[in-house]
C-alpha cells in the first residue's frame, strides 16, 4: 500500500505536467512571443526543482529510524559484506515469474509513456485549436489513475489476490485503449475525455501494481532493486514505443499508432496470465504469524503443566 500512495504523488506531479505547460505557452505565430513563454517555463521548472534539491540536502536522512519492510530488515540484519546487489540483480533475473512480470510491466507502463507523450499531437490532429483541452485530458488521465491505484491498493490490502488482480486490471487496460483508439475521431471532445479517464483508471493504475506484485515473487530480495529493474523495462519499451508510434502516427494516422499500442497491450495481457502466484511474501507472513502462534501455546503448555506440577 506504501509503494501505491508514493506512485499517487508521483502522478500528481505528472498530472500538473500535462495542466501547466499548455497554460504558460499558448499556442502562438510569432517565434519571439512562444521562446518568451517557454523560457518562463524552464525557470519556473528550475526553480522548483532547485528548491526541492535543497530540501533533499537539509532534511532527508540517509535511512529511517525502523527497517520499512521485512525484506529490509532482512538485509540489514546481515553483515554488509554479505550482501551483493550485482548477485541479487542476478537472482531476480533467473526468477522466471519475476522476468515475466519485468517484461509485461514495461509493455504496460511503455504503452502508457507514448500514450502520454504523444497524447497531445493526437488530439490536436483531430480538435485543432484544443491544446489546452489536450492537458485537461492528460490531466484526466492521470487522476483517474490516482484513483485506480488507490482502489486497487485497497482491494489487495483485502483480498492478497495479486495476480488475478494484475490479470483484470491488464485486461482492462487493453479494452480502455480499443475503445479510446475508435472513439478519438468521432468529432466529440468530451466523449475522449470519458474514455481516456476510464483508460487512465485501469492504465495508470497498474502502475504501482507492478511494484507490489513484484514484491511478492521477489522476497526476501529488497524492494528497491525489483523496482528499479521493473523501471529500466518501463524506460526501454517507453523509448521504442514512442519513436515507433510517433512514426506510425506519420505514415499511417493516429488510428494505426494507437492499434500499435493495443497489440502489444495484448501480448500483455496474455504473459500476464501465464505468471505463476508465487507470494512468497504472504507465506512468510503466515509462516511468522504460525511461528508465533506455537511459542504462545509452548509458553502457555508450560505455565500450565508447571502450574499442576507445583
Amino acid at each position: 500500500m506504501d509503494d501505491i500512495l508514493h506512485h499517487d504523488k508521483i502522478q500528481l506531479g505528472i498530472a500538473l505536467g500535462f495542466l501547466i505547460p499548455p497554460v504558460l505557452v499558448p499556442n502562438v505565430e510569432d517565434m519571439e512571443k512562444l521562446a518568451y513563454h517557454i523560457s518562463i517555463m524552464f525557470f519556473m521548472t528550475a526553480g522548483v526543482a532547485t528548491a526541492l534539491f535543497i530540501l533533499v540536502v537539509i532534511v532527508f536522512k540517509e535511512k529511517p529510524p525502523y527497517p520499512p519492510s521485512r525484506a529490509q530488515a532482512l538485509i540489514q540484519s546481515r553483515p554488509a559484506e554479505e550482501y551483493s546487489y550485482v548477485q541479487s540483480i542476478l537472482r531476480l533475473l533467473r526468477n522466471a515469474n519475476f522476468v515475466l512480470l519485468m517484461v509485461t510491466y514495461g509493455l504496460n507502463t511503455g504503452c502508457f509513456y507514448s500514450l502520454s507523450t504523444l497524447l497531445n499531437r493526437m488530439v490536436i490532429h483531430h480538435y485543432p485549436k484544443e491544446e489546452v483541452n489536450a492537458g485537461r485530458i492528460g490531466l484526466t488521465i492521470v487522476l483517474s489513475g490516482m484513483a485506480g491505484a488507490l482502489i486497487s491498493g485497497l482491494w489487495l490490502d483485502r483480498t492478497k489476490t495479486y495476480k488475478q488482480t494484475t490479470l483484470v486490471v491488464y485486461v482492462m487496460s487493453l479494452l480502455g485503449m480499443v475503445v479510446y483508439t475508435f472513439t478519438l475521431n468521432l468529432g466529440h471532445l468530451w466523449v475522449v475525455f470519458v474514455t481516456a479517464g476510464v483508460l487512465g483508471f485501469f492504465m495508470t493504475g497498474y502502475l504501482p501494481l507492478g511494484f507490489e506484485f513484484a514484491a511478492e515473487l521477489t522476497y526476501p530480495e529488497s524492494e528497491g532493486t525489483s523496482s528499479g529493474l521493473l523501471n529500466v523495462s518501463a524506460q526501454i519499451f517507453g523509448i521504442a514505443f514512442t519513436i515507433s508510434q510517433g512514426q506510425i502516427i506519420d505514415h499511417f494516422g493516429t488510428k494505426a499508432g494507437n492499434l500499435f499500442l493495443c497489440s502489444f497491450l495484448l501480448l500483455g495481457s496474455i504473459m500476464t496470465a501465464f505468471i505463476k502466484a508465487d507470494l512468497r511474501r504472504q507465506q512468510a507472513n503466515v509462516e511468522n504469524e504460525h511461528t508465533i502462534l506455537g511459542w504462545k501455546w509452548y509458553q502457555e503448555l508450560w505455565r500450565r503443566v508447571g502450574f499442576h506440577h507445583k
